[in-house]
């Protein structure tokens, strides 16, 4: 305003401060154009600044959500052992199993399993009560009126080993000079050996509770008083897994196992001969059969079992048993619930999907356990309409909370979980619609988890190939023997003394 008042005209102005005003006037306006085209460089600058920054927070965004879900994963969120949580990392959202209400320790009123006095002591030794009382009194000719008994249980001295010498007669005939032996008894095979009741316990010592070679030497000498040798501790895996399978017993089992309506599958792991091969294992409550390879279908189908199943299998998300389209597939609810807890913990506000159809399998699993219980065959229609809407509505909410425009890595994980949902809807719920199969897989994964026992007690590997072979098959005869009630020292007393036990049955009440 100033410039404009002083820029009007006086009634004196001549022409040239008309013109000199105007080159004034042009003048700033030149500058004030300058300073806006300076202006709006200066934001588009820093629009470009805003869009790089954008970019860079996209981009920093991606990658803390990716270290959220890796650091997130242990035994609670993922198929990772709880071994590697580490000794001062519990893991979050603890079990899945509620609360019995029972205080720890013995319930009332239930039986206690304390030593209990016998009737006939294989010792009795009496003491005699005082000759006088406390108030002076003598008690010498006083009648013993009772006995307060206390009894000590405990082993008898280790004895010394007991050496039977077997002496053949040598006679020659007289008729063709040819000399003739006597005939040995059945395993007495060389001039020295072991008996069975040193092999079967150092082979339980060993091959049942997985104690390393000179471990289980110096062991059997402090238990049994007998000194053997590393390298006969060592033979009895392979000795052991020769008569299981020569015996009959891995044909049996295989026939068994493809009889059966549900059978659970699952492999591990294990370094063998500087690399790594697998274990594969196909298990039922009462039966166990593993054998080893690689981690393909081929190896699979090698079992025996699997190719020939018309029932259920019960398995974790291992594309590897997708060809096998001659059964009905169940998918373990446990690692479901697994994946559901890592991807609900990333983001517990955003991801509130994952937490319903975690507590919809969980609903489920809860129903279809009571119907068990009640001797019921099948869930009726209600039960099974509330599980299904359930269901159908936490796919719904990953839907809203994973839209396809969140290019997120957290989101792409999500959305590749919920397609898992979707697709592998009757597979996920086959456990609601068929009652002989169980929420989880975890009769395969207890009955393959000496594999991990084993290697951890081995210095983390088997030298050989053939050695892992020996312990599959070691350990399903061992693990189908417990399942039926055997121990393991008489499993492997019986092996080494009339051949392997082998099941009658497909369970004990079949047999």
């Amino acid at each position: 305003m100033d410039l404009w008042v002083q820029s009007q005209p006086q009634p004196d102005s001549s022409r040239e401060d008309l013109l000199a005003l105007i080159g004034v006037l042009q003048a700033s306006l030149a500058a004030q154009e300058v300073r806006v085209d300076s202006l709006l460089a200066s934001l588009g600058a820093r629009d470009e600044r805003i869009d790089a920054l954008l970019v860079t927070v996209g981009e920093l965004t991606a990658q803390v959500q990716a270290l959220v879900l890796r650091l997130g994963k242990d035994s609670s969120t993922s198929s990772k052992p709880p071994s590697s949580d580490g000794p001062d990392r519990r893991p979050r959202g603890g079990s899945s199993r509620t609360s019995s209400g029972r205080k720890p320790g013995k319930q009332p009123g239930a039986p206690g399993t304390a030593l209990r006095l016998v009737d006939d002591p294989d010792e009795t030794f009496t003491i005699p009560a005082p000759t006088a009382c406390g108030c002076g009194t003598a008690l010498i000719e006083a009648a013993v009126i009772g006995l307060r008994r206390r009894q000590v249980h405990d082993l008898a001295p280790v004895p010394a080993p007991v050496v039977t010498e077997y002496q053949a007669e040598l006679k020659c005939c007289p008729g063709c000079r040819k000399t003739a032996v006597g005939e040995f008894p059945a395993g007495v095979n060389a001039p020295t050996q072991y008996g069975p009741e040193v092999t079967s316990k150092v082979a339980d010592v060993v091959l049942g509770h997985h104690v390393p070679i000179h471990r289980s030497t110096l062991l059997v000498m402090e238990l049994l008083g007998i000194s053997v040798s590393t390298g006969f501790a060592a033979s009895l895996r392979g000795r052991a897994a020769a008569l299981i399978a020569d015996g009959g017993f891995i044909t049996a089992v295989r026939a068994l196992l493809r009889s059966a309506p549900v059978v659970h599958a699952d492999e591990s792991f294990a370094r063998a001969a500087g690399g790594t091969a697998f274990v594969h294992v196909a298990c039922t409550d009462h039966l166990t059969l593993m054998h080893t390879g690689t981690r393909s279908g081929e190896t699979i189908d090698a079992g025996g079992v699997l190719t020939e199943l018309s029932g259920v299998l019960v398995r974790d998300g291992y594309a590897g048993y997708a060809h096998l389209t001659n059964v009905l597939h169940a998918w373990c609810g446990a690692h479901l619930l697994r994946d559901l807890r890592g991807i609900h913990e990333a983001d517990p506000v955003g991801q509130l999907w994952a937490r319903a159809m975690g507590d919809t399998l969980l609903e489920a699993h809860r129903i279809a356990t009571a119907a068990r219980a009640q001797g019921r065959e099948e869930l009726d229609d209600d039960e099974l309409r509330i599980i299904s809407r359930r269901y159908t509505g936490a796919l719904a909410r990953a839907r809203t909370d994973n839209p396809t425009s969140d290019h997120s890595v957290l989101a792409a994980h999500a959305r590749t979980l919920a397609k898992r949902f979707d697709t592998h809807r009757d597979m996920i719920l086959r456990f609601t619609t068929d009652l002989t199969v169980g929420f989880t897989n975890n009769v395969a994964e207890r009955a393959v988890r000496p594999v991990k026992v084993q290697q951890r007690t081995s210095g983390g590997c088997w030298r050989t190939l053939q050695g892992l072979t020996d312990f599959a098959v070691v350990q399903s005869y061992l693990s189908t023997a417990a399942n039926w009630g055997h121990s393991r020292y008489d499993a492997l007393h019986q092996l080494f003394t009339t051949g392997p036990w082998i099941p009658p049955g497909l369970t004990p009440t079949t047999a």
